[in-house]
């Protein structure tokens, strides 16, 4: 899930046929930056995986950067969207905050490309790097605000506390997920994660 409606390089509207030959360009590429990294896998690697000819390409995308760019956009539309649906079925902000960072921890072991491909954007695309941090703390800090609004947290500051927590969220996934070869935390993590976020939340001196 994209957050516009994806086009041709020359902003072309997609047939069916043409959005599914782009989505296979993505998948192929963020299986090539994640396995060869971004200097090492090419136009001709990404299409080979692809299975579509090299210059069908460029019919969507302008260079193998645009194609980088493109993945960040993407894979951050999806992380967002998963997390998104999942921390609305909470009932309480702690239990979408929990439900949020479950769906996180599930996103990245189906796509552990997000965090390869996020490291490499700070040398080959550092704007993209920071649109990804910035459109994930977007809707996080909203949702923050209007829970001490409600008096449902304590006198919290939304902004740090959404950097803090998204920070503390990407490296518990990288020691757990990512390199544990899991969908979720250990269960000890998990309920220290549990214990930490409630600290945070109810913002006692």
């Amino acid at each position: 899930m994209t957050d516009v409606a994806p086009r041709a390089a020359d902003g072309r509207a997609l047939s069916r046929k043409g959005a599914a030959t782009r989505r296979r360009l993505l998948e192929a590429a963020e299986s090539c930056f994640a396995e060869l990294g971004y200097h090492d896998a090419s136009v001709v690697k990404i299409t080979e995986a692809a299975g579509v000819a090299q210059g069908t390409f460029y019919l969507y995308f302008s260079s193998k950067k645009d194609v980088f760019d493109e993945l960040v956009r993407d894979l951050n539309s999806r992380v967002r969207h998963a997390m998104k649906e999942a921390s609305s079925q909470g009932k309480t902000r702690l239990e979408a905050e929990l439900l949020g960072f479950a769906a996180y921890f599930r996103f990245t072991s189906e796509h552990n490309a997000l965090y390869r491909i996020i490291r490499q954007a700070e040398f080959v695309s550092p704007e993209m790097l920071r649109y990804h941090y910035e459109r994930l703390s977007e809707g996080y800090v909203e949702a923050l605000r209007e829970a001490v609004e409600r008096g449902e947290v304590g006198e919290i500051d939304p902004e740090v506390t959404a950097w803090a927590l998204m920070g503390m969220g990407e490296l518990l996934g990288m020691r757990w997920v990512l390199w544990g070869g899991r969908n979720k935390l250990a269960p000890a993590a998990a309920r220290e994660l549990d214990r930490i976020i409630r600290v945070v939340l109810e913002a006692k001196q």
